[in-house]
């Protein structure tokens, strides 16, 4: 079991940029696959990005130009780095820790599917006006 804290949120105007970040606890060796992702307002809750223990990353489609996933060596920490915002980029944003990764064949890799996910923080609001 891992604890997850985020930080970094907040309110910017279209095209800024913030850089969150997500403070990992507890057996990070059991938990090879690191992600966040985001819930805006009547919405479900989605992947925005994974990273394994290998720094492979995963993204979604229409963000991967944007925002970069990354983490410190030690696996201590977790980040959002989010360019160019936009008002539809508002939302609550989570870090979460996987105790697994998943197969294509023999690629392993790391789902942006979140019932894959065990922990959770307790998420960091981004508010972006136009």
């Amino acid at each position: 079991q891992v604890q997850l804290v985020e930080s970094g949120g907040g309110s910017v105007q279209a095209g800024g940029s913030l850089r969150l970040s997500c403070v990992v606890s507890g057996n990070t060796q059991s938990r090879p696959c690191m992600a966040w992702f985001r819930q805006a307002p009547g919405k479900e809750r989605e992947a925005v990005a994974t990273i394994g223990t290998d720094g492979f990353t995963n993204y979604a489609d229409s963000l991967k130009v944007r925002f970069t996933i990354s983490q410190d060596n030690a696996r201590t920490t977790l980040y959002l780095q989010m360019n160019d915002l936009k008002p539809e980029d508002t939302a609550m944003y989570y870090c979460a820790a996987a105790d697994s990764r998943q197969y294509a064949g023999r690629l392993a890799y790391c789902s942006r599917t979140e019932l894959y996910y065990n922990d959770w923080g307790q998420g960091t609001q981004v508010t972006v006006s136009s």
